[in-house]
């Protein structure tokens, strides 16, 4: 059974964490498939957007701790930098990429939705970052630039549970689902994507994540770097054409 799924329909890339039986548990086969899938999908043009969810009940239930019986430290340190190595591709995507989470996350399975560039959830989802409690490190870099160093350091060193309500209110989660309207959410918040013109949606995430940590004045610079490609390509002008048409409607 291939580990990651991948099903690709009118630009929409739908990519689905594939253990159900092992609870999504990430493994290193699943490392290697999400950084080789990510890859693909960022250099494949007709791709517009990609959605991330996981199979069964389970959005990813942490790091398969079994596949380490038996390992020395030199296959663990591997092991661990094949998963860093997955979540960069995630995050490295130049299309717009979303977790949709619909059970719990553990451990690797936040790592994986934090490195999407946000995430849709259900009242079924609930976050645990119990990697201290494992004897392990992580979640330490990631965890803390979305919900705070404070936050960050309760949620790892307790490894309490959750809810939904508070990963919204934390910001683990963008957007919570009322009852039974994940799917709505999901296919409104694809065909919002794809009503964009794919340059200037690549250009805006690229300018958001390479001004993250940039000073004001730099992120501007590179903002008007991102305008200037946009007006070379002359697509602004259709954009800007079908926005009046719709207003006018």
């Amino acid at each position: 059974m291939d580990p990651v799924l991948v099903r690709e329909d009118a630009g929409v890339a739908e990519v689905t964490l594939n253990r159900p039986e092992a609870r999504n548990a990430l493994n290193l086969p699943m490392c290697t498939a999400l950084r080789e899938t990510f890859a693909d999908l960022d250099a494949d043009d007709t791709v517009r957007v990609v959605v991330l969810k996981g199979a069964g009940t389970v959005f990813c239930a942490g790091a398969d701790l079994k596949e380490r019986k038996g390992k020395d430290e030199t296959w663990v340190r591997r092991r661990r930098l094949a998963s860093f190595a997955a979540y960069e591709t995630i995050e490295r995507c130049g299309k717009p990429v979303f977790a949709v989470v619909d059970g719990p996350v553990v451990g690797s399975g936040g790592e994986i939705a934090m490195s999407c560039d946000f995430v849709l959830a259900s009242s079924s989802a609930t976050f645990r970052f119990p990697e201290p409690h494992w004897g392990t490190v992580g979640a330490t870099q990631r965890l803390q630039r979305v919900v705070g160093k404070r936050r960050a350091k309760e949620l790892l060193f307790t490894g309490r549970v959750v809810d939904a309500e508070e990963a919204s209110r934390l910001g683990l989660v963008t957007r919570l689902a009322p009852g039974g309207e994940l799917g709505k959410l999901v296919t409104e918040t694809v065909e919002a994507i794809l009503a964009a013109p794919p340059l200037a949606m690549s250009l805006t995430k690229q300018a958001v994540d390479l001004g993250e940590e940039a000073a004001l004045s730099t992120g501007i610079r590179i903002e008007l770097a991102a305008i200037e490609r946009n007006l070379a390509d002359g697509g602004w002008r259709r954009g800007v054409a079908e926005f009046a048409d719709r207003i006018g409607e």
